[in-house]
């Protein structure tokens, strides 16, 4: 299920916007609740960090939804798995924190685990960060290459193939630890090992297509997710989400 030289991104698809609109809806009801509700520290830094990786994120969603798509892999699994890490990663949560409707399935941790998911919060953001930084306009939310589209081999990129996938590995298995909460903290482990399972090998064959043997080259010498770690799941096309 894929097209070539589609000209409509995948945020026009109505579940992802769906999601993205009860999300932004959900996250102003979190913050102005916040206010006179309270919630357990852990989950504050959630929400903070949540805010953080929109504010990242945003700026180059904006900038480079204009650039001309000459390549795009629209997949219908796809992109109902990553519809799924914006609902256990994002949406889940807010409606836990701002009504308590999955409070049956809390559980209780140490002070030490919700520490340790707030200390993961440093490299989440930091990664997220640079990964950006250094795709700048080649980064699309969706399986796509657009008109002027390099091999990004710099920076955070000659070490690891998939820095952004590494920062969103790290908060889904933190989210849990800050988030007591099978429903709305848990969910998001096995939402985005979904995600790379299905669209990993898309991007792998995406790159290879386009660049060929530069992309073979640059995927010998370095890891997919974390440096010393080979990952058996493909590699990323320097611009996944």
């Amino acid at each position: 299920m894929s097209d070539t030289i589609s000209r409509r991104s995948m945020m026009t698809s109505p579940p992802l916007m769906m999601m993205m609109l009860v999300g932004i809806a959900l996250l102003i009801a979190a913050l102005v609740m916040w206010s006179w509700r309270g919630a357990d520290w852990g989950a504050f830094v959630w929400l903070a960090v949540s805010v953080a990786l929109v504010a990242i994120r945003t700026p180059h969603l904006v900038r480079n939804h204009t650039n001309q798509i000459v390549v795009r892999r629209a997949d219908r699994l796809e992109l109902w798995m990553f519809t799924g890490v914006c609902l256990a990663g994002l949406v889940l949560p807010l409606i836990h924190l701002t009504t308590r409707l999955f409070a049956p399935a809390d559980y209780l941790l140490p002070d030490w685990a919700t520490a340790t998911g707030a200390a993961l919060q440093v490299p989440v953001l930091w990664l997220f960060w640079r990964s950006h930084a250094d795709l700048g306009r080649n980064w699309s939310l969706a399986l796509e290459v657009r008109e002027g589209h390099g091999l990004v081999t710099h920076g955070v990129y000659a070490f690891v193939r998939h820095p952004m996938y590494a920062a969103m590995a790290l908060s889904a298995l933190s989210q849990p630890l800050l988030i007591h909460n099978w429903i709305a903290g848990f969910l998001a482990i096995p939402a985005f090992a979904a995600l790379c399972v299905v669209r990993i090998p898309l991007e792998e064959a995406m790159l290879r297509e386009h660049f060929g043997a530069a992309y073979d080259a640059y995927a010998a010498r370095t890891r997919r997710i974390f440096p010393g770690a080979a990952m058996p799941m493909g590699s990323d096309r320097n611009g996944g989400s």
